[in-house]
């Protein structure tokens, strides 16, 4: 069989997306990971671009890498340049990277428009190019820029190209759909046209713009592409790129190819949620794979059958790709649901006593607000209650809170809080912006130095729910809280007329189980 190499541009072309920012300790750290899973290739930016650039080419050097290539990105030498005298190419050199990558323009229009040259310097560009970093010992690929456009405009100059860079010894000659407006008909046809025999190993780079990114990425596999580039989660410029967590279960589950990603496919969930935290983004729920409704049963009939034959409700065991199942909790279920839930706490039937008092207290719940279906974590806690499996670390006392404003200066909240533990009374104190910040904040406080995980948790999204507008501001919310200890993530809920007594509740959960759940 074939084995394909994953190619990793999350750290450039990933960065390109809106809201995506990285710190170089972050973009360290996610290489770590990406070489942790095998990925064959990680492209870490373009060295001239910025300082921070620079600075992450000059740390690379001293880190150790087990598996991947880390990869500098630039472009061919500039039209009428000479190449040992391309101040491109030298930061390319200079990077020191085992691996090259470097982009080509292959669309005759961007020759005219863009570079403003002949075509024939374009190929000697591209030439002298690849042939400069084959002498400096460096493994070189090509991009080839706009490729399938390209293609479809003048045939025959993108075969030129590719038989130029063939010549000049590139290790692979990548197709970029750079516009993302090629369809998955179009890249089987153009794919068979080329006389891939005769060329060096063929790759390819995918946009998103019809939201055909990852099928492009499969055909071109399917039809000879041996090469594949993308990124976690699918992130970059405009609509993204073709999703990395999408396209290596499927090569090694679905196709039945050689990646060396196969080895380690059961810490892709973990890798996505990784790079989400790094972003400072909350993990997309409904992505393939690694999301968490992946693998999520909300009607109460597909619980059942989840409970008697699971590969009848579900494509693949998302043990593999390191995902877990979920049976949702909402007005829909039924024991079945109960009981799957209970899977994991241990053997009930489902006629017990304990699973007869679930259903009513997650009717009663969900008839005060609750809402369990987006809050996982709250139900985990109200089952090992239930079945005397809980313990907790939270025994409040009380706490204060006074908010205050000075002028034109922002307002800032101070807050006291008193638990119990033991025979001991435990004090937090702090400041914050708001009131919910700063209940975090007195929390951990009081409670870090006895349990250490706390500092692990942190909290990435805050949503509030208003149940009945009609009461104005006497109306009860419902607060949503997630967190993560940048491996896992996970809900919980609240329920009040006053919003702190509700985020109170979806805070405290937050912290019971993590340590119900990972520190027992």
């Amino acid at each position: 069989m074939r084995n394909i190499a994953l190619y990793d541009t999350t750290l450039r072309d990933g960065m390109q997306g809106i809201e995506i920012n990285y710190t170089l300790t972050d973009k360290i750290e996610i290489a770590h990971k990406l070489d942790e899973l095998k990925f064959d290739y990680i492209e870490g930016g373009f060295p001239l671009s910025n300082e921070k650039e620079m600075a992450f080419f000059e740390k690379v050097k001293k880190e150790k890498f087990q598996h991947a290539k880390v990869v500098a990105f630039g472009s061919t030498r500039k039209p009428g340049k000479k190449t040992d005298q391309d101040a491109h190419i030298q930061a390319l050199l200079n990077a020191e990277t085992p691996a090259v990558i470097i982009v080509g323009k292959s669309w005759k229009a961007h020759v005219d428009q863009v570079l403003k040259t002949s075509y024939e310097e374009n190929l000697q560009m591209i030439y002298d190019s690849i042939e400069f970093f084959k002498k400096e010992g460096r493994e070189i690929l090509l991009d080839l820029e706009h490729f399938f456009d390209g293609y479809k405009d003048d045939p025959a100059y993108c075969l030129k190209i590719l038989e130029t860079a063939t010549e000049a010894g590139a290790d692979a000659l990548v197709l970029c759909d750079t516009n993302g407006g090629t369809l998955p008909t179009e890249v089987m046809q153009i794919m068979q046209e080329l006389p891939q025999n005769n060329l060096k190993p063929l790759g390819v780079h995918f946009h998103n713009d019809t939201g055909n990114a990852v099928a492009n990425s499969l055909m071109a596999i399917e039809y000879g592409a041996s090469h594949v580039q993308g990124t976690i989660n699918g992130w970059g410029e405009r609509c993204g790129n073709a999703n990395l967590c999408v396209i290596a279960p499927n090569i090694c589950l679905k196709m039945k190819l050689n990646a060396n990603i196969c080895q380690q496919l059961e810490h892709l969930t973990s890798l996505s949620r990784f790079v989400f935290e790094k972003a400072n983004i909350i993990p997309d729920k409904r992505q393939p794979y690694v999301g968490d409704a992946a693998l999520s049963h909300k009607a109460g009939q597909h619980a059942d059958v989840i409970l008697k034959a699971p590969h009848l409700m579900e494509h693949i065991d998302g043990k593999l790709v390191g995902n877990e199942r979920k049976i949702i909790l909402s007005e829909l279920a039924g024991k079945s649901t109960i009981v799957r839930k209970l899977d994991k706490y241990g053997t009930f039937d489902k006629n017990s006593e304990i699973v007869s008092k679930l259903i009513k207290i997650l009717k009663e719940k969900e008839n005060s607000g609750y809402e369990y279906e987006a809050a996982e974590a709250s139900f985990d806690l109200i089952i090992r209650k239930a079945i005397g499996q809980y313990k907790s670390i939270i025994k409040l006392e009380n706490y204060h809170l006074e908010s205050f404003k000075a002028g034109t200066n922002d307002s800032k909240t101070l807050g006291k809080i008193f638990l119990s533990m033991d025979s001991q009374t435990l004090m937090g104190v702090a400041t914050g912006m708001g009131p919910v910040e700063t209940l975090d904040k007195a929390l951990r406080d009081a409670l870090a130095p006895y349990f250490p995980f706390m500092n692990k948790i942190s909290l990435i999204d805050y949503r509030v729910r208003v149940l009945n507008p009609e009461e104005a501001t006497a109306a009860k919310v419902r607060v949503f809280i997630t967190s993560s200890d940048h491996e896992r993530t996970w809900d919980t809920v609240g329920v009040s007329e006053n919003i702190v007594e509700a985020s109170w509740e979806a805070l405290s959960d937050c912290m019971e189980y993590y340590f119900n759940n990972y520190e027992i």
